[in-house]
Formats: C-alpha cells, sequence, structure tokens
C-alpha cells in the first residue's frame, strides 16, 4: 500500500469517524438534539434530529469503508454547510467561540478526499466505481452539491429567531 493510499485510508477514518460518532450521538439524545434544533429556529425538529442522525451516520459509515465516496463526501459538505448557516457563521473563525472553524475543516476534508478518491482499500476500488470520474469532477460534485443541499435545506426548515431589539430608549440610555 502506498503512502497516499494510506492517507486516504486516515482521512476516511478520521472524518468518517467524526461523523459516524456524531451521527450516534444525536440518535442517542434524540429528544434533546429535536429540542437544540427547535431552539436554533428549525422547523420540524423531531425530523430535523432523525435526518441529522441518520445523514451524519450513514455518510460516515460511507467514507470509511469509501463506498461512494463523492455522494459521502456531499453529504458531509452539505451537513456542516448547514450548520454553518445556522450557527457558526455569525460567530467568526474560531471554535472556541463557536466559530466555523471545525466544519469548514470537514468540509474541505471531505471534498479533498472526493477529489483524491477512495483509494485502494474500499468498497469503491472493489466495485470499479474509483476511476468513473477524474479527482477534479469528483471535487466539484461534492461541494456543489453539499453546498446546493445545505442552501435547499436551509430555505426549507430554517427559520432563525430574530435577536432582541434594544428600544430606542434603552439605547440612548447607554450612550449617555
Amino acid at each position: 500500500m502506498s503512502g497516499t493510499d494510506v492517507a486516504r485510508l486516515l482521512l476516511r477514518a478520521f472524518v468518517g469517524g467524526t461523523m459516524i460518532a456524531h451521527g450516534v450521538r444525536h440518535a442517542r439524545t434524540l429528544d434533546g438534539t429535536a429540542r437544540w434544533f427547535e431552539s436554533i429556529g428549525f422547523r420540524k425538529p423531531r425530523l430535523q434530529a432523525i435526518a441529522s442522525a441518520a445523514v451524519e451516520t450513514g455518510a460516515g459509515a460511507a467514507l470509511v469503508v469509501g463506498a461512494a465516496t463523492p455522494l459521502a463526501a456531499s453529504a458531509v459538505v452539505g451537513t456542516m454547510g448547514v450548520a454553518a448557516g445556522s450557527v457558526h457563521l455569525p460567530h467568526g473563525f474560531f471554535i472556541v467561540d463557536n466559530g466555523y472553524e471545525y466544519v469548514l475543516n470537514l468540509g474541505v476534508a471531505s471534498v479533498a478526499l472526493a477529489a483524491l478518491g477512495p483509494g485502494r482499500c474500499s468498497v469503491d476500488r472493489l466495485l470499479g466505481l474509483d476511476k468513473r470520474m477524474g479527482g477534479r469532477k469528483r471535487a466539484v460534485l461534492a461541494a456543489s452539491l453539499g453546498l446546493a443541499a445545505a442552501v435547499a435545506h436551509l430555505a426549507a426548515f430554517w427559520r432563525p429567531k430574530p435577536k432582541a431589539i434594544e428600544s430606542t430608549e434603552e439605547s440612548t440610555e447607554a450612550t449617555a
């Protein structure tokens, strides 16, 4: 096995494993996950919790074994896009401030994995699917399909809660 194949395997294992861990956690705490989705403005929060658990676990498992790699990567990109759009973007870059650093890294790693391909030790290689399209096309597919799905998901289900607006009187007192 080449060094590149080892790198692909490690990338698949860690990105996929992370997604599985998040999906299983959401499944184990389904009611709490649904309440959290509702608190950040998602309609149909129980459906969101179930879908999140299923997509994260399924995409993660597919990445770990290297099955349908560009599609699995696009599911990670979509999930991270929804997380970024609904929670992390307003907080800046760093994760310590609840920023988008973490979700961006998982999304970019997934696109990179799609570009590299799953490698020798994968279901895609076993089925001969890893040579059907070039790395650039796989990366574009993963990024564009994932981002389009995130935008569509947010448009269909997310209604951000308006921030509390100070009254004019309170604002005037604070500046006086």
